[in-house]
């Protein structure tokens, strides 16, 4: 029986890598409209999403539109390079370390890339098409990344529902130690601390109320793939653990000293930037669109993103289009109405020609 028109003509996608992030990735690019093919060195993990419908072939289409690469970090190198060996369209990764990645592979159709997405469940049982949705999922386009493959990976980000920020390997890296890395090893220490501590009070644990848990619930992740993210960014994590010890040495000061008003400054320091982090994009009058002609030079599309996340200014829809003119794509950007004038004057300083208008 021969393939329908609608069959023949879907566009495909690969996921290499069938855990948690790549099933969730193969369910959210079949609801974006993607036949997806599955791939991973646990046959077994293939079964399972063929079976569950959450892949829909096992292994790798070649001419696929884009294969996401969703491996432990210590396998990403060697994934990417087998998929741009099997593969037509483009490549980028989720690993949560990107220099060295950045540093191995050079090939124009590859963009790493990183969402900041998770749960507590593991492996496919967990597999959510919705992941993705509200979450920043950061791009670090190499040198050598095209504008072409940028803008394929950072549309399909956009119709996940996720939030693009663009910005450099090394920047990511440093950041991310910060935000996800040494949060984790913080967490797991003192989880270990209170674990010591109950054997000589059976009772603590049981005291562990809300905020314990709250702030200890990642200690309960994988150790396994802890082991490589540390080794691959083990400078910006020791810097990122450093800078803790320096923090909570002053605490202990301040406490030891009975510094109320100093304790009281650090207190509400911490808490005016836990209330200040960025929230949802909010209504559409408070939104406006921002529209971009792509200059002919490389890397053009990546520098919108990055300049907005130096500015502060939040993309939370993204899409190229053709000009009427010609081939020369425009990227349709959405932001708050309110930073719509500081965007366009950073795009203008950087050699842009945009145009806003609000959305409502």
């Amino acid at each position: 029986m021969g393939m329908s028109a609608d069959a023949m003509t879907k566009k495909k996608a690969n996921v290499f890598g069938l855990g948690l992030i790549g099933g969730s990735l193969a369910l959210a690019l079949a609801d974006a409209g993607y036949d997806v093919g599955g791939h991973d060195s646990d046959k077994s993990k293939i079964d399972v999403a063929l079976e569950r419908g959450i892949i829909a072939f096992p292994g790798l289409y070649s001419d696929a539109e884009v294969t996401f690469v969703a491996t432990p970090v210590g396998t990403v190198a060697q994934a990417v390079t087998e998929s741009l060996d099997l593969t037509t369209g483009v490549v980028t990764d989720v690993g949560s370390v990107k220099t060295s990645i950045s540093l191995q592979i050079s090939d124009p159709r590859f963009v790493p890339g990183h969402p900041m997405a998770g749960s507590e469940l593991d492996g496919l049982d967990g597999a959510d098409a919705s992941m993705f949705a509200g979450a920043v999922w950061v791009l670090t386009p190499t040198t050598n990344s095209s504008d072409a493959a940028f803008a394929v990976v950072a549309g399909l980000v956009a119709k996940f529902g996720a939030e693009i920020v663009a910005m450099d390997a090394e920047q990511h890296d440093d950041l991310v130690a910060v935000v996800s890395h040494v949060p984790h090893l913080t967490a797991a220490t003192l989880m270990r601390i209170a674990d010591d501590r109950s054997e000589e009070h059976m009772a603590l644990l049981r005291l562990a109320a809300g905020g314990f848990r709250d702030m200890t619930r990642i200690a309960s992740g994988r150790p396994g793939i802890w082991l490589d993210i540390c080794e691959q960014n083990k400078a910006s994590i020791v810097r990122g653990l450093d800078a803790l010890i320096l923090g909570l040495t002053d605490m202990r000061d301040v406490v030891a000293g009975s510094d109320r008003d100093g304790l009281l400054s650090r207190l509400e320091q911490a808490r005016r930037a836990r209330m200040n982090l960025p929230t949802g994009a909010g209504a559409v009058e408070d939104l406006a669109e921002v529209r971009i002609p792509i200059p002919d030079r490389p890397g053009a599309a990546a520098d919108v993103f990055t300049l907005s996340g130096e500015l502060g200014v939040n993309i939370y829809d993204f899409e190229v289009v053709h000009s009427a003119e010609g081939d020369r794509g425009i990227m349709v950007t959405v932001v708050r109405a309110e930073h719509a004038e500081v965007f366009r004057g950073g795009l203008l300083a950087r050699g842009f020609r945009p145009a806003v208008q609000p959305l409502s």
